[in-house]
């Protein structure tokens, strides 16, 4: 098992054992590390993730923002670029399917789809991140690829969020060429920015 894979399995291990009150006060300290940020009052067009397996829980953030008329977008696997995400418009009533990973996503994905280019804001999952905004995610690398445009000199857009526990805070991770670095990462306890 390499570097990243064993650093995966027991950051996923240390998440999961979180008990059901833990979790549910992380969920609401987060959204209160997520108000520091003063562009996410500005924006329109927000990606966040339905919750599984641990990570931080984001339905207080998708109900804030349904209050203050935001529109949610939740990534969904495209259908014909490999291991790349579409974004789909999500309401309270949007019918939602799992999919080959377990995880809830719009059972319509083609309905109210918004290019990742037009987002404005995406808060992201992760297993782990680092002092200097690294992120490692499950592996199959679908964000890092989704977004892998914003390597490009003067691309700014989206601006890229992770969320997690403090707890998956580690002090360096094995960076590779393809990662995508994150411009901050909320957790229950802080925000971390990083200089882009």
């Amino acid at each position: 098992m390499d570097t990243r894979q064993q650093l995966r399995s027991k950051l996923r291990r240390q998440r999961r054992a979180l008990t059901p009150l833990q979790q549910k006060e992380a969920s609401r300290r987060l959204l209160n590390q997520l108000g520091k940020i003063p562009a996410i009052q500005r924006v329109k067009h927000i990606a966040v993730y339905i919750d599984s397996d641990g990570e931080i829980g984001t339905q207080p953030i998708i109900e804030w923002c349904h209050r203050h008329n935001k529109r949610v977008y939740l990534p969904v696997l495209h259908p014909l670029s490999h291991n790349r995400l579409w974004f789909t418009q999500y309401t309270p009533s949007t019918p939602m399917k799992r999919n080959k990973y377990g995880i809830l996503e719009p059972r319509k994905p083609y309905h109210r789809m918004l290019s990742a280019k037009r987002i404005d804001l995406v808060l992201m999952p992760l297993v782990g991140f680092d002092t200097n905004g690294g992120r490692l995610g499950m592996g199959g690398g679908y964000y890092d690829r989704t977004f892998s445009y914003l390597k490009k000199p003067g691309i700014n857009k989206p601006r890229l969020i992770g969320l997690a526990h403090e707890l998956q805070k580690v002090d360096t991770l094995p960076i590779e060429p393809w990662d995508i670095p994150l411009s901050a990462v909320a957790t229950d306890k802080a925000l971390h920015t990083y200089s882009s």
